[in-house]
């Protein structure tokens, strides 16, 4: 049997999902992104006239997190404990890692998911002057711990 949606009530009508009856834990929640881009853009990023675009994309990323529930219209509004985004440069790109912490009645994935997603976006937007070819692709929950759900870790 397919898990019924939890943001549709009986009529089909969007509604925020009532956590008043929650218990607060602690939860986690790590996603990632990658920015595909060719060796000549790779090789611009330290000259950059806009400045540091991987710290500038970082820092990006830390501040959407905080601001989940005002992009994401049912997200409900959580007292993030810590927010973290690692850039790693590969061959080929830029790997985004985000990792969210709360303690509250409901799971902390979107805020991982947001820091990843405007990461990728600032980034892009950094260097969208060199190439506008420049994808962003997979940008995926990676693991989530806490909750009535419990854990979730995605399959390589």
């Amino acid at each position: 049997m397919a898990k019924k949606l939890s943001h549709y009530d009986a009529s089909g009508r969007a509604r925020m999902v009532d956590i008043s009856g929650k218990t607060a834990t602690r939860r986690e929640a790590e996603a990632s992104a990658f920015i595909e881009m060719p060796a000549p853009v790779l090789q611009a990023l330290p000259k950059n006239p806009k400045g540091n675009a991987l710290e500038v994309a970082r820092i990006a990323g830390i501040m959407a997190a905080k601001r989940t529930a005002e992009l994401i219209p049912m997200c409900h509004p959580l007292p993030l404990a810590h927010v973290a985004v690692d850039m790693r440069l590969c061959e080929n790109g830029v790997a985004i890692a985000t990792k969210a912490i709360t303690t509250a009645e409901t799971g902390v994935e979107m805020e991982a998911l947001v820091a990843a997603s405007i990461s990728a976006l600032t980034l892009y937007d950094m260097v969208k002057g060199v190439d506008k070819s420049v994808a962003i692709r997979d940008i995926v929950l990676e693991r989530k711990s806490g909750g009535k759900s419990g854990n979730y870790r995605r399959k390589k």
